[in-house]
């Protein structure tokens, strides 16, 4: 029990359980659009259950698979998998304890959502892989965020329809946007050790154009799933809001300053998702 207290605040650490905050609410989101309102107690618990357990196991195999570039990057030396906080055992262990969790979560919920599961696991399990392979490596971590409004949605309405479809696009173009921004601070590493992102390809002046596209889009289709959805004022004003904000975000830094990534990438995105979720329970609720 002496190691066991230490041991989970280490694994705690070293899948960044606060960045929760950037999925969970879109699940929500979806979750409470699709009840029209108050989804349920079991719904809600098991939404937040698998949302926690799918990306703690994507955090957790993304530690593993970039451990060889971890050791050599600077800026991730102290990393729990590093300093030995975490041992590579305990992470596997952890890893497939949350895959049973997600999916044993995803059961209790509804067959589609079930019959989805695998899909999701090798999407957030192998989306860490493709920056050794494609410059698309962004777009597949947005890819596996977007299943949080979407399985938000089916979890309490097992059928697709075209709102949750728009709005998972909005969250797919939201993630790959700051995924981008915050590639750009390893742009010269991962060009050095032949990894693939849009920054070391493409430079960062190109890169950051692309991000600006990405959140372009995002906004376009989170009014769109609005519409499909037939929510009202509230929603539509908040959303705009969030564009605001995004358009903030790409105004704090330029190709020659990143000194605020920390800021724009963990503080404003938070934002982002909690914002959007409290317009979709202002359009419900007000």
């Amino acid at each position: 029990m002496t190691r066991f207290l230490p041991t989970l605040l280490a694994l705690s650490r070293m899948v960044k359980i606060e960045h929760s905050v950037f999925a969970l609410p879109f699940a929500y989101a979806g979750a409470f659009l699709a009840a029209r309102g108050w989804p349920g107690w079991r719904a809600f618990l098991l939404v937040s259950l698998a949302m926690v357990a799918v990306r703690s196991l994507a955090m957790t195999v993304n530690r593993l698979a970039d451990l060889e570039f971890d050791r050599v990057n600077p800026r991730t030396r102290n990393r729990p998998l590093l300093t030995g906080e975490v041992s590579i055992n305990a992470a596997r262990l952890f890893a497939a304890a949350c895959a049973l969790v997600f999916v044993l979560a995803c059961a209790g919920l509804n067959g589609l959502v079930l019959s989805l599961s695998p899909l999701a696991l090798i999407l957030a399990a192998g989306y860490s892989y493709t920056k050794r392979f494609t410059w698309l490596c962004h777009f597949v971590l947005g890819l596996v965020l977007a299943f949080a409004p979407l399985g938000g949605w089916l979890a309490v309405s097992p059928a697709f329809s075209l709102a949750p479809v728009l709005l998972a696009l909005g969250v797919l173009f939201w993630v790959a946007g700051f995924d981008i921004l915050y590639a750009c601070q390893d742009a010269d590493f991962d060009r050095s050790q032949g990894l693939f992102s849009l920054p070391a390809r493409l430079g960062l002046p190109a890169a950051l154009a692309l991000s600006s596209f990405c959140h372009v889009n995002t906004a376009v289709f989170f009014l769109l799933a609005g519409a499909a959805a037939g929510t009202g004022g509230w929603y539509f004003g908040v959303m705009a809001a969030v564009g605001l904000i995004l358009l903030f975000e790409h105004r704090l830094f330029k190709p020659d300053d990143l000194s605020r990534i920390t800021l724009t990438f963990f503080t404003l995105n938070g934002v982002i998702a909690v914002v959007a979720f409290l317009g979709v329970l202002a359009d419900l609720y007000l």
